[in-house]
């Protein structure tokens, strides 16, 4: 009992200090933190954490740049509030060259709606002149054999995103793996942890089950097990974080971690700031005991 209270102790003591270094805005540290904690595997994480920019939907690309890097997050996915579907190449390269110049990387897009043909032709074309690796998407069934032909013209991988209640076709990843399991590997998921729970499954079994097609993830917390119930800051809800970064450990899982923050839409900084602080300091106090795998059991 005395081992499991200063383990917990050193939990909430590293959790603070993550929501603290990204509170302050203080890139450098919070970095320290994580990269001196999370080593797996050779010194290093297998993967990263960024953001999915729907977080920061009510504000302006520059703006959304300059938060980003406040909470300490380098990888971005735009939402179209940040890059239209219809940009022009030259619009294109113009935002392309403001996320590089603010030391950013801009890795994929989405949720993009896919609803015919014509969506798919754009979605890729669009990924392809930004320079995305990942476009997270949601195809309608009926068109995954055309996005199969596609993720192997362009080699850009195609996340399909689950909205849970309310989603006939996705509502989780594992609901949904027979149909897409015939297709390319790059037709995977960005598995939504929040709208999955909001299911009362529990997202840590849903991961696990389609951990070879896991593509993307969005991080978040929400404020109980049912569709009634709504986003909140990561380590005030009933998802179990921790667990859940295990999971992602023992699954190899190489991709990123997007932070995808809902609550607070006209003044978000704070709780995106305490959601990430929460997650490296989680990652922080977890990464002692990968090694004896002890924590990695349900």
């Amino acid at each position: 009992m005395k081992a499991e209270q200063q383990s917990r102790r050193q939990f909430i003591k590293l959790a603070g200090a993550g929501a603290a270094v990204s509170l302050t805005g203080t890139a450098d540290a919070s970095a320290m933190l994580y990269s001196s904690r999370i080593a797996v595997r050779g010194g290093k994480p297998q993967f990263k954490l960024g953001l999915a920019s729907y977080t920061l939907r009510k504000f302006k690309l520059d703006e959304t740049l300059a938060m980003t890097k406040r909470v300490g997050l380098k990888y971005i996915c735009f939402k179209s509030f940040h890059l239209a579907l219809d940009s022009s190449d030259e619009q294109i390269r113009e935002v392309v060259k403001k996320v590089k110049d603010a030391g950013l990387i801009l890795y994929g897009g989405g949720v993009i709606s896919m609803n015919k043909e014509a969506d798919v032709d754009r979605a890729f074309e669009y990924a392809k002149a930004a320079g995305m690796k990942v476009i997270v998407g949601a195809p309608s069934p009926g068109l995954l054999g055309l996005v199969d032909k596609k993720v192997k013209q362009y080699d850009i991988k195609l996340a399909i995103h689950n909205h849970g209640p309310g989603d006939k076709n996705y509502p989780t990843p594992d609901q949904a793996y027979d149909k897409i399991k015939q297709y390319d590997k790059r037709i995977g998921f960005c598995h939504d942890i929040g709208h999955t729970q909001r299911l009362g499954i529990d997202p840590v079994v849903s991961t696990e089950k389609v951990a070879d097609r896991l593509l993307d993830v969005h991080m978040k917390d929400v404020t109980g097990p049912t569709t009634k119930d709504s986003g909140c800051e990561i380590g005030r809800g009933v998802i179990d974080i921790p667990r859940f970064l295990r999971t992602l450990i023992k699954i190899n899982y190489a991709g990123i971690v997007s932070f995808e923050y809902e609550k607070d839409a006209d003044d978000p900084l704070a709780g995106l700031a305490e959601s990430v602080g929460y997650v490296k300091g989680a990652l922080a106090a977890i990464q002692p005991s990968v090694a004896k795998d002890k924590f990695l059991a349900p």
